[in-house]
């Protein structure tokens, strides 16, 4: 004998249908979090399908571990070596707004300096929350990595991320800040010579490290400067912000070395330096300030 009639097997199938559909229609749980526009943003807990509008903060959702959550990245992101799988999104600066959409991520992280306003409303219109970070200096960017596991629902484990790299920090200004700072040119351009001001992760970097910005005080936060100028001006340390260790990058710290009033040539301290280590905020951020500081103070870290 049945337990139930068909009629009472037909009504059960059509309530569990029903319950479905609701679950499916039903919003995820969300919390509100305030990104660095002030804006109050209810994000999905957590959310699984991320984009990051920067190589920074795609190298930080892969510190967090989200590797397996992000659906798109830049053009211009190379770390880690996977991220070479993910669908492109353009350039930070040139931003694929349609195919940030068909991606159909539950959340995009966006970077106040280099991603363009427009693109926020036009992924807010296609009803896309996008969560701005801000950070301008190294310790800024540890703090940015503590926000980013908190929306994205990794509040420990960006905790332990960010108290270890700030450790490392806290120990190359323990070791450099009683030492004579000297003065350094770093060179983030070939033609033109360009360099940076006070104004960019670049000279925190140099200041954390235990130098002295050369081109602190321009007026222009990436200003291009003349050979003569450099000469002039006398720097102790030469870096050369590289791409690759060799190539046109090396004939840049060749063409230096013929300068031999310069004091950083008379002492041999023209360096290259890795690019992605210092022009990013993002963890590895804290590797190139121990380089650096290396190349500043190599009697400390012998």
């Amino acid at each position: 004998m049945e337990r139930w009639s068909s009629g009472t097997k037909i009504k059960i199938a059509s309530a569990l249908a029903v319950i479905l559909i609701f679950l499916w229609a039903s919003p995820s749980p969300c919390a509100t979090f305030k990104d660095a526009l002030g804006r109050e943003i209810p994000i999905p807990t957590p959310p699984k399908r991320i984009i990051g509008l920067a190589p920074n903060l795609t190298e930080i959702l892969y510190a967090l571990g989200l590797g397996d959550r992000v659906v798109g990245v830049t053009n211009h992101c190379n770390y880690p070596p996977e991220v070479s799988l993910k669908p492109k999104v353009g350039s930070y600066i040139h931003l694929n707004v349609e195919k940030i959409v068909s991606l159909s991520p539950d959340l995009v992280i966006g970077t106040v300096d280099g991603n363009e306003r427009y693109v926020l409303d036009l992924l807010e219109q296609a009803h896309i929350k996008v969560f701005f970070v801000n950070p301008r200096d190294v310790r800024q960017a540890i703090e940015t990595i503590s926000t980013v596991g908190l929306v994205c629902g990794l509040p420990e484990r960006a905790q332990q991320i960010s108290g270890q790299l700030t450790k490392r920090v806290n120990r190359v200004v323990e070791i450099t800040s009683a030492r004579e700072k000297p003065l350094v040119f770093l060179q983030i351009n070939i033609q033109p010579i360009m360099t940076v001001n006070r104004n960019t992760v670049h000279h925190d970097l140099i200041r954390l490290a235990g130098g002295e910005n050369m081109a602190a005080d321009e007026p222009v936060t990436y200003p291009r400067i003349s050979l003569e100028e450099v000469i002039r001006r006398k720097p102790e340390v030469i870096l050369i912000s590289s791409m690759e260790r060799e190539g046109r990058f090396e004939k840049a710290r060749q063409d230096w070395l013929q300068w031999t009033s310069i004091p950083a040539v008379q002492k041999g301290r023209v360096h290259l330096i890795d690019s992605d280590l210092i022009d990013r905020a993002s963890p590895r951020v804290v590797d190139g300030l121990e380089i650096m500081a290396k190349l500043l103070h190599p009697e400390v870290f012998r």
